[in-house]
């Protein structure tokens, strides 16, 4: 069984684990390098991404997680989680992770209170994904070998770097699993090119 991992440090992490078991994939707590070592693929939650990133240092795991990408091993970003994977963060001098090819905004789409839900059209995905925007950030810019998946308002919302995919939104906030189940394949392609070398 597909084995996908769940950064469990701040956020939505239970709801990313019930989305990943509903696609028949085993779902890991991620909290130690150890953890890492167990799965095949990891989603970065939504959350805080500020406290995710002291807990991120806090725990020392900030160049396995550097190291897990730099094996190919897929990982998805949604929300805080997407702000942790970008190279590059408006206003801020240095980026967090930092692989996935990109310039990323927080807060974009305004604070709490201006939270919304609306249809996208999404890339070999769904013509009408339910998207949950909270404090959501956005893709300003992309740098080479990104692929576009999703934009609301002319605002890139979703995009993929090879193993790398990325969101502004929550879809684990719905009972629509159609993201998590094409992150499920992602890690499942993965898998079947590692062992064909």
């Amino acid at each position: 069984m597909v084995k996908i991992g769940v950064l469990a440090l701040q956020g939505a992490i239970s709801e990313h684990v019930l989305s990943i078991e509903a696609c028949g994939a085993k779902a890991i707590l991620v909290k130690s390098k150890d953890d890492l070592n167990l799965v095949d693929g990891l989603i970065l939650p939504g959350g805080e991404s500020t406290t995710m990133r002291k807990l991120i240092d806090h725990y020392d795991l900030l160049v396995p997680l550097q190291q897990f990408a730099s094996e190919e091993k897929p990982m998805f970003g949604t929300c805080a989680g997407l702000i942790l994977l970008a190279k590059k963060l408006v206003g801020y001098d240095a980026a967090h992770i930092g692989v996935l090819n990109a310039t990323v905004e927080r807060n974009s789409f305004g604070r709490q209170v201006d939270s919304f839900e609306t249809s996208l059209v999404v890339k070999d995905i769904a013509t009408d994904f339910p998207a949950v925007f909270i404090r959501a950030p956005h893709i300003v810019e992309v740098g080479p070998g990104i692929e576009i998946l999703a934009t609301h308002e002319d605002r890139i919302v979703m995009a993929k770097q090879g193993h790398i995919l990325g969101c502004s939104f929550h879809p684990e906030l719905t009972a629509d699993h159609r993201i998590a189940a094409y992150f499920t394949d992602m890690v499942k392609e993965s898998l079947a090119k590692k062992a064909s070398v």
